[in-house]
């Protein structure tokens, strides 16, 4: 189920009123059903893979809190290997596979291990991230373990943050399921807008942009050079617009009922004046992850500038690899960890460009900043490794060839204005926000803010029901 579709309208609906119609102590069971469905709606089959690593992660955290010493580490690998096992085993083992069927017929040699037709669980790599991050925080002391088995299920199985995040810690939800939620007007509006808001990014710019964006890399030997700017451009917008849509509407879905999600994206596009900004605005819960668990037991910072960039490599490497099996993740992953290490190692003549442009400066490095970003984007659209270099390629030497507007041709006002809409509004909020317009404390402009969005929606939005690119990771 999509929640882009009439069917997760009803859904939403269905669940939130029977939310506020059942007493306190059945609700966490209705959600939890409600997931269930939810994440069944996809293939039912795999309820049993959440099933099993739920299972192992709730006697795994109760059994670390028990014991001491070495025992309580053994059940601290338990819960990871059966998490990353499945994980590696559903999403890596084709991809590993296929790796060393080709090292090995460089060598003459023939692989007996057979490819296998698996289908990737939906939102895999995003429950199994929030399921280890319970039974190591368990460990290190800073989560009491969950007795309440149907509790523990619904921090891993929450269906809107389920299939695409946000990644919670358990410090965060955990307690607010055993909280006691009473209906609130005015939360329930602030929910409701924030929900809006996301319909907005994912059907008026990133489904719109889809469309360019697609016949473009799906077909790159066909366009220009121009062309392949002008996509991989949209596409740093489609995607931003695609995911952070999603978390938009999974945060005002949440908030509705009371509960509060972290913030994922805090307007990284043609804001962040570095990559290392645009990191610490992107993806928040994923970025905040990997620091915690991956980049600080690596030594952080905190061993000299040389296993700072090597951590730093390490983390965007792995980083690339979670968001799909193919080396084209790997490469985008570790070219933004490399335009990090080269921003930090030329901090002191950056700051010198900085003060000689003045006022100019914020302006030139958020768009020099957005170029860099979106030069690395090309391999994490790109279909193979092979199509990312010759789009690279193509797009520095200005492949020659006429300029594609899209189909109909007309269709190219449409995407520019799905992206103005989106910078305008974004900047807006960023450095006015005291410009306000569904929030306006004034009815007249505030209702007409909402007619505003609804019927720009219903004239430019894209309803086919389009997967969220996040699906897949």
């Amino acid at each position: 189920m999509v929640f882009n579709s009439l069917t997760f309208v009803a859904f939403f609906i269905i669940v939130t009123t029977l939310f506020f119609i059942l007493p306190h102590r059945f609700r966490w069971l209705l959600l939890l059903a409600a997931s269930c469905y939810f994440y069944m709606y996809f293939l039912p089959v795999y309820i049993l893979i959440l099933g099993f690593t739920i299972f192992v992660d709730y006697f795994a955290g109760i059994y670390i809190a028990r014991t001491e010493g070495r025992k309580r580490k053994l059940w601290l690998i338990c819960s990871l290997v059966a998490n990353i096992g499945v994980l590696a085993f559903f999403k890596y083992y084709n991809f590993l596979n296929y790796n060393i069927t080709q090292v090995m017929g460089d060598f003459g040699y023939k692989n007996p291990i057979p490819h296998l037709s698996i289908l990737l669980p939906v939102g895999l790599s995003f429950h199994t991230f929030q399921a280890m991050s319970y039974t190591i925080e368990v460990y290190r002391g800073h989560q009491k373990p969950e007795k309440h088995f149907g509790i523990y299920a619904l921090y891993v199985m929450f269906y809107p943050q389920l299939v695409a995040g946000p990644i919670e810690r358990p410090q965060n939800i955990l307690h607010q399921f055993h909280e006691k939620k009473y209906f609130d007007y005015d939360r329930v509006v602030d929910g409701l807008r924030i929900m809006l808001w996301g319909f907005v990014k994912k059907l008026i710019v990133a489904d719109r942009l889809a469309t360019y964006v697609d016949a473009v890399y799906n077909n790159a030997e066909h366009h220009s050079g121009v062309t392949m700017i002008v996509a991989t451009c949209f596409f740093a917008f489609q995607i931003y617009c695609d995911f952070s849509g999603y978390s938009d509407i999974a945060i005002g879905a949440a908030k509705v009922m009371g509960y509060d999600l972290m913030t994922n994206f805090r307007r990284p596009i043609l804001v962040s004046k570095s990559v290392q900004e645009v990191w610490q605005r992107w993806h928040i819960s994923l970025t905040t992850w990997f620091r915690d668990y991956l980049y600080f037991p690596l030594g952080g910072n905190r061993r000299g500038q040389w296993i700072t960039m090597r951590n730093m490599l390490i983390v965007f490497a792995i980083s690339g690899l979670w968001h799909g099996a193919n080396w084209t993740f790997v490469i985008w992953g570790l070219l933004n960890g490399s335009f990090i290490v080269i921003e930090n190692i030329f901090k002191p003549v950056f700051r010198k460009i900085h003060k000689l442009l003045g006022p100019t400066s914020n302006f030139f490095r958020a768009v020099a900043t957005f170029l860099v970003c979106t030069s690395s984007a090309t391999f994490f659209r790109a279909n193979t490794v092979g199509d990312g270099w010759y789009i690279w390629k193509s797009m520095f030497t200005l492949k020659p060839g006429n300029f594609y507007m899209g189909e109909p041709p007309t269709s190219f006002g449409y995407y520019i204005f799905a992206v103005a809409l989106l910078v305008i509004t974004e900047h807006v909020t960023e450095f006015y926000p005291n410009i306000k317009l569904v929030r306006n404390d004034n009815v007249v402009i505030r209702y007409t803010g909402y007619v505003l969005i609804l019927t720009i929606m219903l004239m430019v939005g894209v309803f086919n029901g389009g997967q969220f690119i996040y699906f897949q990771f």
